[in-house]
């Protein structure tokens, strides 16, 4: 196929948790969704970046299906429609399965294509180094070449796995010998000095049909599986996918392949895995802190500082991370700070709600706030995005009151159907069914206020989804 006939896809895997970065990052509301640098989401400044290299419109997402809607909702707000570039899938399983799910999904369309695959939660300072090493792994990869970019380290990194570089191939990029795993210190500085080592970025480019190739030579039977899977067009059941093994394109396909090669880059990249090593890439304030929000500062220096809601004040501090959110202050050695990992995990041990969710949830329709909870009450802050409606749905064990504070509410209660405008309220009886709509042009904000003995979210009887439909 003549070069001219291949188009080239962005692939962005926006899966994972990003638990280094709790409690800013949960699983319900990923890293790859929040603002850490500047005002986008870091999926946002992913896309923007890849512009005017690749086209927008051939973008292509990789997510759980839990953030299906507000990875929508983020692509719309740059001006990106959503429509048929998102591909949800029905659990984790690793990059290989989630990398091969969207070459699959492209080649529903497209004889062949050159597909370049980018983590969705990476930052990047230099942007026209950037675009420039893309047009070359472009041309590296059809030349049917599997191309990884490796960061040049500038320092003996231990939290990366590493590339080893061999002999010269072409524009600029070697032959890979091997990956190495994590390093120790002593380990990282001899691949620091010998200067053929390159940090694993987890960035790629590759022809479709080279890689189904390697696939089908090294791991035959997860492309006979997945080619099984999506050959009817539907989503994927979630336990049809449960038994694909959990693979990294790694270790399934660079480290046996002998196509791969390595593109030595510098363009100032970070996968911010934790709090020192965003606090690294940012640019730094008086006394070499780092400072987001109402903070007010007392000899504190090489701290990393991020409010949310709340007064902070340091008094003689040093190399600390304080990072406050609604339900949530973390306090930590900045050193030490991606060892918050296992306090994720100890607190998913224990039921917290806080390892999952932030106080505000999103939904496909809006988001809620819980701004108060005891045992027999609950209040909400709800916010419906104009034209959207939640699902009619009724309580056994409990009652609620809805006040209007800004827009206009369309209410289905029981056998009535009613408008409010702001200052305006209704009662919602116990087993009575009911419905919030927005039917206007400007986001719905109302307060509920729960009440009963029973406040579990299943405590709903739904009769629809949150679509209306049936």
């Amino acid at each position: 196929m003549p070069k001219s006939e291949i188009k080239t896809f962005p692939v962005l895997l926006a899966g994972g948790s990003g638990s280094r970065l709790w409690p800013i990052s949960r699983e319900l509301y990923p890293k790859q969704l929040v603002s850490l640098v500047g005002t986008d989401s870091l999926i946002q400044n992913t896309i923007k970046r890849l512009s005017p290299v690749l086209e927008p419109e051939k973008i292509r997402v990789v997510c759980g299906e839990e953030h299906f809607f507000e990875i929508a909702r983020h692509l719309q707000d740059i001006g990106v429609p959503p429509k048929g570039k998102i591909i949800a899938e029905p659990c984790g399983r690793n990059t290989a399965p989630a990398i091969l799910l969207a070459v699959l999904n492209i080649l529903r369309t497209e004889k062949d294509a050159v597909i370049l695959i980018f983590p969705s939660d990476h930052v990047i300072k230099e942007l026209e180094c950037f675009q420039e090493k893309l047009k070359t792994a472009i041309s590296l990869a059809e030349m049917d070449y599997i191309v990884t970019f490796g960061i040049k380290p500038d320092y003996p990194e231990t939290g990366y796995g590493y590339i080893e570089g061999a002999r010269p191939v072409r524009n600029g990029a070697f032959a890979i010998k091997r990956f190495v795993e994590k390093p120790d210190e002593k380990a990282a500085k001899h691949y620091l000095e010998a200067g053929n080592f390159f940090w694993n970025s987890g960035m790629f480019a590759f022809k479709a049909s080279v890689l189904l190739r390697e696939f089908k030579a090294l791991e035959p039977a997860l492309l006979k599986k997945m080619q099984k899977m999506v050959s009817g067009g539907t989503s994927v059941p979630i336990e049809m996918y449960k038994t694909l093994p959990d693979l990294s394109i790694d270790y399934a396909i660079m480290e046996k392949t002998k196509r791969g090669v390595v593109l030595p880059s510098e363009f100032g990249w970070s996968d911010i895995g934790s709090w020192k090593s965003l606090y690294d890439f940012l640019p730094k304030g008086d006394n070499d802190n780092v400072v987001e929000g109402d903070v007010i500062l007392r000899n504190t220096r090489n701290c990393f500082i991020r409010g949310n809601s709340r007064l902070i004040v340091t008094n003689d501090i040093d190399n600390i991370v304080v990072v406050e959110t609604a339900d949530t202050v973390f306090v930590s050695d900045l050193e030490k700070s991606k060892n918050v990992k296992s306090i994720v995990q100890e607190l998913k041990k224990q039921g917290r709600k806080e390892y999952k969710a932030h106080t505000t949830v999103y939904r496909p329709w809006g988001t809620y706030t819980i701004l108060e909870e005891n045992r027999n009450t609950k209040i909400k802050r709800i916010v419906v995005y104009p034209g959207a409606k939640l699902s009619l749905q009724m309580h056994h064990h409990r009652s609620e009151h809805w006040i209007v504070a800004q827009g206009t509410a369309k209410i289905v209660n029981g056998e009535q159907t009613i408008y409010l405008e702001e200052n305006q309220s209704t009662y919602v009886p116990k087993t009575t069914p009911h419905r919030l709509e927005n039917p206007g042009k400007i986001p719905l904000h109302l307060i509920e206020v729960q009440m009963g003995n029973y406040l579990e979210e299943d405590d709903i009887v739904r009769f629809d989804d949150d679509f209306g439909r049936k």
